[in-house]
């Protein structure tokens, strides 16, 4: 995921900002970490570079 990303994403829930909480970077694109609402406090996954904003009855947590 590029950071650039973070302008146009929001909480699927409530449609307020996310924060970024980056575990991994590579050649700057996010690899792994955390987008977390600033205002329900739902946090959502950042997998393989891939950011799962499935609302959270939605996702698979295999």
């Amino acid at each position: 995921m590029k950071e650039s990303l973070m302008e146009i994403v929001c909480c699927p829930m409530d449609k307020h900002d996310l924060e970024l909480d980056v575990d991994e970077r590579d050649d700057g694109e996010i690899i792994s970490g955390t987008l977390t609402c600033t205002d329900c406090g739902e946090s959502y996954p950042i997998e393989d570079g891939i950011p799962n904003l499935l609302p959270p009855d939605m996702r698979d947590d295999d």
